[in-house]
């Protein structure tokens, strides 16, 4: 979930509860595992970037003809990769399933790939994969890991009327898939705390912003998360001086927190032993396609579809993450100004998102700034009082 969503769900009275009330309940100690991080330059392992795909109408999933190959194209999905993975495979592979076809070629090995060609199997389809890069080292292994379905998704102006019910299925799909993975070996999926920060009381912004006047941009960021209210708990408000953190206000939300080096593992191992294969293989062209033995072809091939396929609706997003040590226990997430830290148990991912959305927009370059991670890591270290 994104600060925006995050403070969209504790909108209204019903919504807020206080630390105290929250207490209450059955010795639950709210502030439990919230140690400061131990945030140092000296506990940096890598810097990554990741290129996010945006399509401002949203993620690309319909079938295009390529001499007698039928394309399924399932890319596009802009920070909701993971998010959206299995939702989006259940749009994409009865499209490739479709007169009959048990044969299925998936290319690419990123989160949406895993999902459609586990999807496809799953239908009864004997799959392949092909693939120029395998996990840790495809797009989706730089990935955020947190529950985000509607991050960067599409633009307000430019989706069709049936976007957000498409998109709602597709994010309601995933969340049930993500359930079926909470509770197993490695944490995979687990549900994390999320902090937010203010040195202002929470709503002021809000409150100022409701007494100017409101400048709508057409080419705003479509959000849709309020369609997923019953499935996204509400947020509590902890009050001043009952937590561990240097800002004043604070408030606790809720949210899934995927473990990627595991979530990978186990989605690649559950697919060859279900027969799939994985082969290497490097497409430049279209028609590259036609090489291979099958009929149907799902392209899951994310941002490297603007240059493979030649689609310049794709927007880079770029992403850079501090990557440092994990912290036994730690497992939590913090929002304070325009960083982020998420706790994960494959390392504790820091990151600059800046003070709006555009952030990163349209940047494409995946270089790695060492210094600018070292930044946000001494910047991470003054979240605790």
């Amino acid at each position: 979930m994104d600060r925006r969503a995050f403070l969209g769900t504790a909108a209204g009275g019903m919504g807020m509860l206080s630390l105290a009330a929250a207490a209450r309940g059955a010795g639950f100690d709210p502030l439990a595992g919230i140690e400061p991080v131990r945030a140092s330059p000296d506990r940096l392992f890598r810097v990554t970037v990741c290129l996010r795909p945006f399509r401002a109408p949203g993620p690309r999933i319909e079938v295009e003809q390529v001499g007698r190959k039928r394309v399924v194209h399932n890319y596009g999905h802009g920070g909701s990769g993971w998010s959206l993975s299995w939702g989006s495979a259940e749009l994409a592979v009865p499209l490739a399933l479709a007169d009959g076809v048990k044969d299925v070629a998936v290319i690419g090995a990123g989160a949406v790939g895993m999902a459609a060609a586990l999807t496809a199997q799953r239908a009864g389809a004997t799959v392949t994969i092909y693939a120029k890069e395998q996990f840790p080292y495809v797009r989706s292994a730089r990935a955020t890991g947190t529950w985000s379905p509607d991050s960067r998704i599409a633009m307000k102006n430019a989706v069709d009327p049936g976007f957000g019910d498409r998109w709602e299925g597709m994010a309601r799909a995933s969340f049930s898939q993500f359930q079926s993975l909470l509770g197993l070996p490695g944490d995979p999926v687990e549900w994390t705390d999320r902090y937010m920060l203010s040195d202002t009381p929470m709503g002021e912004g809000q409150r100022r912003a409701k007494a100017e006047p409101m400048v709508e941009r057409p080419d705003d960021f479509l959000h849709l998360e309020s369609r997923l209210h019953d499935i996204t708990p509400r947020s509590v408000e902890l009050a001043p001086g009952t937590h561990p953190f240097r800002p004043t206000y604070a408030r606790r939300n809720s949210s899934l927190t995927f473990n990627i080096a595991d979530l990978s593992r186990r989605l690649t191992n559950d697919f060859l032993i279900a027969g799939g294969k994985i082969v290497p293989m490097t497409f430049n062209a279209p028609s590259d396609v036609t090489r291979l033995p099958q009929k149907s072809i799902i392209n899951c091939t994310g941002y490297g579809a603007r240059s493979l396929w030649r689609d310049e609706s794709i927007v880079p997003v770029r992403g850079q993450i501090a990557w440092l040590i994990p912290q036994p226990g730690l497992t939590f997430g913090v929002f304070y100004g325009s960083l982020s830290m998420l706790a994960r148990r494959d390392g504790i991912v820091v990151q600059e998102v800046g003070s709006d959305e555009w952030f990163g927009y349209g940047d494409a370059n995946e270089e790695p700034d060492r210094a600018a991670a070292e930044a946000s890591v001494r910047q991470l270290a003054q979240f605790w009082a």
